[in-house]
């Protein structure tokens, strides 16, 4: 970040004897419109999430000690924080947390960013199964671990096997489990969910955030999620669609009859979810697409057939 009129100082407050001290609100506020002119989302959230980082503080204390002149060191460090943020690194990153569900998560860029629209499945869970029900689950491509660790967290009872073809990613997953002490209710297997096979009838939940992006929004995506996060976790074949068919007769095996499927998908992709599981062969009757915040359709909810 090269420094000039308007941007942070790389050496902390300002040399010029004719200008005051750089106060916290300042730099937050030299930081937003910096960000902002770069078109990068949320300026003003990312400068408060970096600064409260760099100057050790919430958000609310940033507000409340505006007019606190930093310590050199301490805007440096901010300044290095912004400095990664203005060349498209999701805050995330940054931070090497997200929160979902109420709990933080480490997250690496071997991981996708959880995100809000994702908490829908612990929701529908929650609708599903009393908080004491003694579940058997398993999260397919469960990379950060947010499904399997917020399902474990929210039903004291349960028991998960978070599955992930990409081993690092189920490091970070392990990590969080312990960092939320439910590592003992959960197995980590890195594997192919897609050519899967668990002891059948043994689950009564299989929850799924799968790849679905196709090449050609994959390319349209913005650079903060193009550049950075994992293409594995994002991109599909089939017009998006070939995990959540390989997901298919996985989930069908390892559920227990009324077992319940939730999966999310692109908010396209409604009408193609539907016709995959309502194929009789899918091993699943009733299916239904729900819809996010937003209106979006976004998850897909299938009962394993009874026989």
């Amino acid at each position: 970040m090269a420094e000039r009129q308007g941007s942070i100082p790389s050496h902390g407050p300002r040399s010029d004897q004719t200008r005051t001290p750089l106060a916290l609100g300042e730099a937050l506020a030299l930081a937003a419109a910096e960000l902002s002119g770069l078109g990068l989302d949320a300026p003003r959230l990312s400068a408060e999430l970096l600064g409260a980082k760099a100057f050790g503080l919430t958000r609310l204390g940033l507000l409340v000690q505006s007019k606190t002149l930093p310590s050199r060191e301490a805007l440096a460090a901010f300044r290095a924080l912004v400095s990664r943020r203005a060349k498209g690194e999701p805050v995330a990153y940054i931070l090497g947390e997200k929160e979902f569900f109420g709990l933080g998560l480490r997250v690496t860029p071997d991981v996708l960013i959880p995100r809000p629209e994702t908490e829908m499945l612990i929701e529908e869970a929650q609708r599903l199964y009393p908080a004491d029900a003694p579940l058997r689950f398993a999260d397919f491509g469960s990379g950060s671990g947010a499904l399997a660790v917020a399902l474990a967290h929210v039903f004291p009872g349960a028991r998960g096997l978070a599955v992930d073809l990409s081993c690092a990613a189920l490091e970070v997953a392990r990590d969080n489990a312990r960092r939320h002490q439910v590592e003992e209710r959960l197995e980590f297997l890195c594997a192919d969910f897609t050519s899967l096979h668990l002891p059948p009838g043994a689950l009564n939940l299989v929850v799924a955030n799968p790849p679905y992006v196709t090449e050609a929004e994959y390319e349209s995506l913005s650079p903060e999620v193009h550049d950075f996060e994992p293409r594995s976790a994002l991109l599909s074949p089939d017009a998006g669609l070939a995990h959540i068919r390989g997901l298919v007769p996985t989930a069908a095996r390892a559920l227990r009859p009324g077992g319940v499927l939730l999966c999310e998908f692109g908010s396209s992709q409604g009408r193609a979810v539907l016709d995959i599981f309502e194929d009789y062969a899918s091993g699943f009757s009733a299916p239904v697409v729900l819809t996010d915040y937003a209106g979006l359709d976004r998850v897909l909810r299938a009962i394993r057939t009874v026989a």
